[in-house]
């Protein structure tokens, strides 16, 4: 059975789809068998892998109410060992659709459930915002990477975010725990940065992943190639620490501290 993992963080700009596309291709590369499904309608997790959804007539929203058919839609990319789910713009649809439904926050859980058997990894990549999607891709997974910009706003702002998570966990998913906190966008020569950096490690000492992302010049170009970093310059900083992050998820596992937990000593370190 696939380990689900979600990267989530509602705040925009922190790299979420950066470290999805880039993880995916790091877990691919170790010959872990894995799926990216792409939950933002933007569709910036498909496009960065050359997946366009002009191009695609099955998507992650065609499926979304028959997850039987999600094998019709699942894109075999350039790396053998990775697939993607493609997203589409249409996707904007689902948040107003599903408002009615009844059980309307396991939708996704169900089309991940269809496949979950098939991979070894499945990663969620989600929009910027906790809309219905999003809580669909919380409530599908069950472990949660969450990407941190390294600028104040994100100490600010991690205590709020964990306390969202913990009502998702207490509400709708009691197996969703934390895997780990991930610092992006990292420059050692700024002092806020290492600031940040101390502090997150601080607070969250056994959630904080040891690999930092930096910032990083072919890990900013590579999208607007459609490939990872990886294919795009496998000897770049960038590709190095995603490859260092993927060997960390392989060896550790959702921690045994929940959610809720983790909210609750993020506040009391506050």
């Amino acid at each position: 059975m696939a380990r689900v993992v979600v990267v989530a963080n509602q705040k925009g700009g922190v790299g979420k789809t950066t470290t999805s596309v880039n993880l995916a291709a790091s877990l691919a590369v170790m010959e872990k068998k894995t799926l990216l499904i792409d939950c933002d309608p933007q569709a910036n997790a498909s496009s960065g892998l050359g997946i366009y959804s002009e191009k695609c007539i099955q998507n992650i929203y065609t499926i979304l109410y028959e997850p039987q058919r999600v094998r019709e839609a699942v894109v075999v990319t350039d790396f053998p060992f990775l697939s993607v789910l493609p997203s589409s713009p249409d996707l904007v649809a689902a948040e107003i659709e599903l408002v009615g439904k009844p059980r309307r926050e396991f939708f996704l859980r169900a089309v991940v459930q269809e496949i979950a058997g098939e991979y070894e990894y499945i990663l969620l990549d989600c929009p910027p915002s906790l809309g219905l999607v999003t809580l669909n891709a919380l409530c599908a997974a069950t472990e949660l990477l969450i990407p941190l910009q390294c600028e104040y706003y994100a100490l600010e702002g991690i205590a709020q975010l964990l306390r969202t998570y913990d009502l998702v966990h207490k509400r709708f998913n009691k197996e969703l725990s934390v895997l780990g906190v991930l610092l992006t966008m990292y420059d050692g020569r700024n002092k806020l940065n290492r600031h940040v950096k101390r502090e997150i490690w601080k607070c969250f000492p056994k959630l904080a992943f040891d690999t930092l992302v930096p910032r990083n010049v072919r890990l900013s170009e590579a999208p607007s190639f459609g490939k990872p970093v990886l294919a795009h310059d496998i000897k770049s900083r960038g590709s190095e620490a995603y490859l260092s992050l993927a060997q960390e998820v392989v060896r550790r596992h959702a921690g045994s501290v929940p959610v809720g937990g983790v909210a609750r000593s993020g506040r009391k370190s506050a």
